[in-house]
This record gives C-alpha cells, structure tokens and sequence, in this order.
C-alpha cells in the first residue's frame, strides 16, 4: 500500500473510531518534497475534476503552508466545507503543514486530550487525505477557557498535532535559505485574560517575562534569512474587541518584531481578513479570517485589503518571496500579496 492509499484508508478510519490518532510527517527535505510531487503527478482525481478549481500558478519547487484558525463549531456553519476545499487544494498544490494559531475549539476549550470535541471539531472535520500532515498550533483565548495542558498533550494522541509547548520554533528549508516561524502564545501577554481567572484559568499562571526572553533570545539566534511569527491576538486590526488586547500585544511584542527584523505577523481572532502595513513599519501584519464563522470588517490606517468572508490564507515562499493568497469558502482568491527580499 502506498502512503495516498494508507492515509485514504486512515481518514476513513476516523469517520468510525474515536482513536483520534493520525500518521503523516511534513516534509521537510527538498528530496522528500521531490517525491511527494512526483506521486501527485501520477495520481487521477476522477471524483475531483480539476477544473473546479482555479489555483494559483505556484513554482513546484515552493514551500506551501496553509494557514486557518477560528475554526471549532463542530462543522457548522462553513466549517465542513471549507475544510473539504482546503483538502481540495492540498491535493493540487503540494501542502507541507498547516500553521494553526488558536480557537480550534469554540467555545469552552476542551476538557482533556480524550474529549469528544477532538473528534467533532478538528479529527472528523479535517479528515481529507492530503490534510493528514502537520499542524503547528498555539492556543487561542478560548483554549485558555479549557484544560490548556491537553492541548498540548494531544500529541501524544495524535502524530498530526506538532505543538511542542506553548510557544516554540520551527525551521523549514527553502532551496539554499531557510523559513524559521516563531510561534507564541498570546492570551497570557494580554491583562484582560490575566485578570479573568474563573473564566481563563490558565492564563494568570503563566509567565510574559519568561516568553518574551525566550522570544527576543530565539529572534536573536535565529539565522534564517525569513522570520515569521505567529500567535492567535493581532496587533493592528479593525475590530470591536477591546483596544486593551492590541494595545497590550504591541507593548509586548512589537519592539522584538521590530528590533529583529522580522517579516510578517501572522494572527487570527476576528474572523475576517486584514492585511495591514502601520505607518514607519516593516512589518507586514496578517489577520487570517475564521475557517468556520466570520464577523464583519473596515479598513483603518495601514489597511491595505479587509473581507468579511469565511476561509482560510494559502502562503508560497522561496528563497527570495514570499507569497500569501486569501482565500474564501467557495476557492475564489480575494486577495495576494508578494513580500521579496
């Protein structure tokens, strides 16, 4: 059986098990991606066509991600169908991870890394084949309503979900540069969360200091040529959440963005699409909108592109661009967006 057939008939092993476990390694290595696209190539889709889809153009030699967040409601709403385009899109364009910060679960967290919300928002949802890869998570404000412990425990259950702690790094390789995505967890950086401990427990227990030395230490030992960082909380966009989170997440975080260089500021939270570049600012700032729910939107100072529709950001990146395409719940591209250097 080759690894298509095995991971079909371990996605159909999730529509009658509650096992919740998944196998799939992102490739990493420019030799395992060689592979991956040759056995794309010789594989049909009769069931589907190709033409239902109109994809971007991307170099095959790309590193691919998706990124989605917002999403658990148990499939409602969009959420089903937009994960089946996304398996859609995986299975035409080679995908090697998924980077998911924050609210996979709506809206009380989940209760232990057995709790039947793995299975109804995230295991049963995100089933197709060609999503049975990596998915780098951090915990979003309603995670820290829940047991955050078994969200980072749940890789332990699944071999899919690769969030190591609650906030870390990973490296991936481009053709002679490298990518390094830093992902922090930001309902602890935020008062409002802190000062709430019926309601998020978890939060006032960890430590700001203690991320923010790690973060400025692995932003400073960092020699990928690309740095990305990603948490759940934006820290510009239009929203009528409370002034407080944003003002917080860039007292916090913006001087280490800036400080080092970084190049994008990837984030989810209000459920909809912003791309924002502040005034005297290299920094381009990413609010990716729910994969299940959106909300409505505006644009303020900065705004280059906002929509209120439901989807998710497919991004495309080389050694010298990177590249990220908007995307609604139907595949059209409602935005994109190219950062060189």
């Amino acid at each position: 059986m080759d690894r298509r057939d095995y991971l079909r008939s371990l996605s159909a092993l999730f529509a009658t098990t509650f096992l919740g476990g998944s196998a799939a390694v992102a490739a990493n290595s420019r030799s395992e991606r060689a592979l991956e696209r040759a056995d794309r190539a010789a594989t049909r889709y009769d069931s589907q066509p190709a033409d239902e889809l109109t994809l971007p153009a991307i170099p095959e030699d790309n590193l691919n991600f998706f990124l989605a967040n917002d999403l658990g409601r148990n499939g409602y709403y969009e959420q089903k169908t937009i994960a089946e385009l996304m398996g859609r899109v995986a299975e035409r364009i080679d995908i090697e991870f998924v980077v998911a910060p924050g609210d996979i679960h709506h809206f009380n967290g989940v209760a232990s890394t057995q709790d039947p919300l793995w299975m109804t928002n995230y295991e049963l949802i995100y089933s197709h084949p060609d999503l049975m890869i990596d998915w780098f998570a951090t915990c979003g404000n309603h995670e820290y309503r829940g047991n955050t412990r078994a969200v980072l425990d749940y890789g332990r259950v699944s071999r899919r979900w690769m969030m190591s702690d609650r906030y870390y790094s990973r490296l991936f390789e481009l053709d002679k540069e490298m990518v390094e995505i830093f992902f922090i967890d930001t309902t602890p950086l935020i008062g409002r969360y802190r000062e709430k401990e019926e309601k998020y427990p978890d939060a006032g227990t960890q430590s700001i200091d203690d991320q923010l030395r790690w973060l400025d230490g692995a932003l400073s030992a960092s020699k990928a040529k690309w740095k990305i960082v990603t948490g759940h909380h934006p820290l510009y966009a239009d929203t009528d959440k409370s002034e407080s989170e944003r003002t917080d997440m860039r007292r916090h975080v913006e001087p280490l963005l800036d400080k080092y260089g970084v190049d994008m500021y990837l984030c989810g939270h209000i459920h909809n699409f912003q791309h924002i570049q502040p005034a005297g600012s290299r920094v381009d700032y990413v609010v990716n909108s729910a994969g299940s729910l959106s909300r409505r939107v505006k644009a303020i100072e900065g705004t280059r592109f906002c929509n209120d529709e439901a989807g998710f950001t497919l991004f495309s990146m080389n050694d010298n661009a990177i590249t990220f395409y908007m995307m609604n719940g139907k595949g059209k591209v409602l935005y994109q967006y190219t950062r060189t250097k």
